[in-house]
Formats: structure tokens, sequence, C-alpha cells
């Protein structure tokens, strides 16, 4: 009995030591620390907006053209929304930099007048960066525009931004 107490009782020690992971806005460090998502204008009636979402949980979405609501605002987001938000943009997220614009290798043929979005990751590892036109190649780049173009429907900002064409 006591040699099975001695096998135990460091196990129980060891229990103690294990590593808990936490989730976005918990202290976790996992993933980047802030992600910045930037629209930028068409020829229409696009909404022109930047939101910014932080894995503490805090928010600012800056309302510039054709959205509801103008200006800077502060909300916040649970740990499922950042990590839903991250989650839908993480397959398209380079290691440093990658653009979509006419004229790029990555965008030999680009419908005219159509939005775009620039996503930037700031964690401690530095930077990365996309920015991607919605006219470059429908063909080819169809799932990564249409991913981007919905991700911020995890956050809690749809009445901030308005109706989107």
């Amino acid at each position: 009995m006591k040699k099975r107490l001695s096998i135990l009782i460091p196990l129980a020690a060891l229990a103690g030591c294990a590593h808990n992971e936490a989730q976005p806005g918990e202290g976790s460090t996992a993933g980047p620390e802030a992600i910045r998502y930037e629209t930028s204008p068409c020829f229409g009636m696009c909404p022109v907006y930047t939101v910014t979402v932080r894995r503490d949980g805090s928010g600012t979405f800056t309302g510039m053209r054709n959205t509801q609501v103008k200006g800077d605002r502060t909300f916040t987001v649970t740990p499922a929304q950042y990590a839903a938000f991250a989650a839908r943009l993480a397959p398209y997220r380079p290691e440093g930099e990658k653009l979509y614009q006419p004229g790029s290798p990555l965008c030999e043929n680009a419908a005219t007048d159509m939005p775009g979005v620039d996503v930037k990751w700031t964690g401690p590892k530095g930077t990365d960066h996309l920015n991607v036109y919605y006219g470059c190649d429908r063909r080819k780049n169809g799932a990564m525009i249409d991913a981007l173009g919905n991700a911020v429907d995890s956050l809690p900002i749809e009445s901030l931004i308005g109706e989107r064409p």
C-alpha cells in the first residue's frame, strides 16, 4: 500500500501542473493579439469601415461610408465570437504579406469598380497582412472572396454596418 501511495502522490502533483489551454479572450497566447479588417469602397453603395477585434474581447468599429453608424464605436466580443472570426480568416492568413491587386501575379484578370478588404493580424511574432481586391479573377478566388466578405458575420456589428449589397 505504501508503494502505491508513493507512486500516486507524484502523479497527483504532476496533474496539478497540467497545461490548461485558455480560450481566446481569457489570457490565451494562441492566435493573434488583434485582427484589423478594413473594407474599401466600390463604385456603388458598398459599406466602408474598419473593425478591430482583440483577443481580450475588446473591439472598435469605425464607419466611414455607407454604414449605419459613422465614426468610432466600441463593442465587446465573446471568446467564441473572436475565435469564429479568426477561424474564418485563418485559411487565408499569409506569412508576411500577400496582395491580390490588379496587375499583380495574383490578379491577372480584374473587374473594375469592386470593393476589397485589407486584413492585418498583429501578435507577438509581428504582423501578417492580406489585401484582396474583390475584382481579382472570381473564378480562381471566389471561395476566398466569399469567406473574407462574410467573416464579419461572426461579430456583433451588423447594426453598425447596416444593409450590405
